[in-house]
């Protein structure tokens, strides 16, 4: 069959579903989902809109059923749902009254096999019971730690002659290997419903996925390696880390010493006494190309760091510096574009006497810092992501970029934030 290009409306605001659904068609959609977040959100009453818009697109109703299925199939069914998607975990008499409802009310039923273990097994099981697809899923979660793989559809192609559809972390670049890996239905959320021109990220992706070539995208792809999580740091700004991070907080008091400067890099940590600049100075000698100086010299002055200091560090190709004290000779280290973050700018120099440690973890404003953790800063300050999560928060920040750069479109057409997040509806009762 020819590849089936569905999109997962995975939103929680009604209108924007609406709207994003008609750029999706028009660029070219063959299905539209109901996502579950839209479907806990706003209930059925948001597959009955969407019938009601689009009469002649195919909708899904990705109900995520686990009990009572017949009552949920004949809900979605009514409200105007083609396809209903149930849970493969979910018991096979769940999934049996799935499908028999699913006759009843002229629906069909896609079985998700998110989170089963012998999927193969499942997937055969699922034949035999009457299920119309098969759905490969690979959950937001996994994709933010870099897990996005085909290799399940290639397994169950060989195993069952159901379509299989596949969903997760599908964008313009890797679209042509989930249909070469078996997929006849391509679901796509963050790529389309993130994008600031829906319309064309369909066509770029339809087309990708009907000529079988790779469409080359910057956005919505999900890294799982250090160089890639680097490139990723280098795009996104603090603002969009700290809220991959729940809202995590910054080195407190830690500004810029000049705008308009990004830094990125891992950690190399210095502890040093106030207005000792031995230790920092020696650390220019030991650090590595493209890491970051953290210098905690206990939030006071005199300086420890200057304009030499930066040349050498400049010279090393060392990304910037971060001092929880103080630095001078800020007029020089502007000119050489230095990045340069610090607590205190003083005059004052203190004097090398050689007190400290080097590479070792070190605290500042509460938060601990080990060697190797990344350090980003830019004009709003400097935030620090624990290496061992450094995947996973790289792509859940590019994750939010993403969701801003589709909410910034928005606003640009005439609409208000609090008018595109509904922020009445949601605040706290």
């Amino acid at each position: 069959m020819k590849p089936i290009l569905q999109i997962a409306l995975d939103f929680i605001d009604l209108p924007r579903a609406l709207k994003l659904a008609e750029e999706a068609v028009a660029g070219g959609a063959d299905w539209l989902e109901a996502g579950t977040p839209l479907i806990k959100s706003c209930g059925l009453e948001a597959i009955r809109e969407l019938r009601k818009k689009f009469p002649n697109v195919t909708l899904v109703a990705d109900m995520k059923t686990m009990d009572v299925g017949r009552l949920e199939v004949e809900i979605a069914a009514k409200a105007g749902a083609e396809i209903v998607a149930v849970l493969g975990v979910a018991d096979d008499s769940t999934i049996r009254e799935c499908i028999e409802a699913g006759r009843n009310y002229g629906a069909k039923i896609m079985v998700d096999l998110l989170e089963v273990e012998d999927f193969v097994q499942r997937a055969k099981e699922m034949e035999k019971l009457g299920a119309d697809y098969l759905g490969l899923h690979t959950s937001i979660d996994e994709q933010m730690q870099g897990k996005i793989s085909f290799e399940k559809v290639r397994e169950i192609s060989k195993n069952v002659n159901l379509p299989i559809a596949i969903a997760g972390g599908i964008n313009s670049e890797n679209a042509v290997e989930a249909v070469e890996s078996g997929a006849e239905i391509i679901i796509v959320g963050g790529a389309i419903t993130k994008s600031a021109d829906a319309r064309e990220a369909t066509e770029e992706i339809k087309k990708a996925i009907t000529e079988k070539i790779k469409i080359k995208t910057d956005l919505y792809r999900r890294v799982a390696s250090e160089e890639e999580v680097r490139k990723i740091f280098s795009q996104v700004s603090t603002a969009n880390i700290s809220d991959a991070l729940h809202r995590g907080e910054t080195l407190k008091d830690i500004v810029p010493v000049i705008q308009g400067l990004k830094m990125v890099g891992k950690a190399f940590t210095v502890r040093t006494y106030p207005g000792d600049w031995a230790k920092p100075v020696e650390a220019v000698d030991q650090t590595k190309e493209g890491e970051v100086i953290v210098i905690d010299a206990g939030g006071v002055g005199p300086a420890v760091w200057g304009e030499l200091a930066s040349h050498s560090a400049k010279g090393k190709k060392i990304a910037g510096v971060v001092i929880n004290g103080a630095i001078r000779d800020v007029e020089e280290i502007r000119k050489i574009s230095f990045p340069a973050f610090a607590k205190i700018i003083t005059p004052q120099a203190g004097e090398p006497k050689g007190l400290g440690e080097i590479g070792i973890p070190i605290t500042i404003s509460g938060i601990k810092i080990f060697p190797g953790d990344w350090v980003i800063g830019d004009d709003d300050g400097v935030i620090v992501v624990p290496q061992n999560k450094a995947i996973e928060i790289a792509n859940r920040a590019m994750d939010v970029l993403e969701k801003e750069n589709r909410i910034r479109k928005e606003i640009g057409e005439g609409s208000t934030l609090g008018y595109i997040t509904e922020v009445l509806k949601w605040e706290k009762q």
